[in-house]
């Protein structure tokens, strides 16, 4: 496994894995209807995520960027996307991404880490709190999703 940093030539192939593999255990956001928005934007570029290969295929990624703009929590960082196809899960492709947003983190300076889970993704809040994430806050029913109301969840760590 190979973890890298995107490139602009990355952007179709995230796209489509985003589409892909778009759930309601993990996104609050309607599924992605054509025509797709563009997987860059203003917001988030190459620089903000990691990506991983196997075999020379892309197939996850990992978003990391700052909870808010304000300079007061610029030693902050936050995981803002985790996502690993399909085909790869539980080949360690999303604990390698974690471990390297981690280690992007620090080298960037930041002093914290933290993330936003829902409470029903138990196979993610096991991989985050598995690398020392603790829940640091609960939204109880903040998202209605398929029906049922789906707590959202603050983890945190230090680095």
């Amino acid at each position: 496994m190979h973890i890298r940093h995107a490139t602009l030539d990355d952007e179709d192939t995230l796209g489509r894995l985003d589409r892909a593999t778009w759930s309601t255990l993990h996104a609050v956001a309607p599924r992605p209807q054509p025509p797709y928005e563009p997987f860059y934007g203003e917001r988030f570029g190459p620089r903000d995520h990691l990506v991983a290969e196997l075999d020379g295929v892309l197939v996850g990624y990992i978003r990391l960027g700052f909870p808010t703009p304000l300079a007061c929590n610029a030693h902050v960082r936050q995981i803002q996307g985790l996502v690993v196809a399909e085909k790869a899960r539980g080949a360690g492709v999303g604990r390698a991404l974690l471990r390297a947003a981690q280690e992007e983190a620090r080298r960037l300076g930041a002093r914290r880490i933290t993330l936003r889970v829902l409470g029903h993704n138990a196979p993610a809040r096991r991989l985050y709190e598995s690398e020392g994430f603790v829940v640091e806050g609960v939204l109880p029913e903040e998202f209605l999703l398929d029906g049922a109301y789906v707590d959202d969840v603050f983890m945190g760590r230090s680095l």
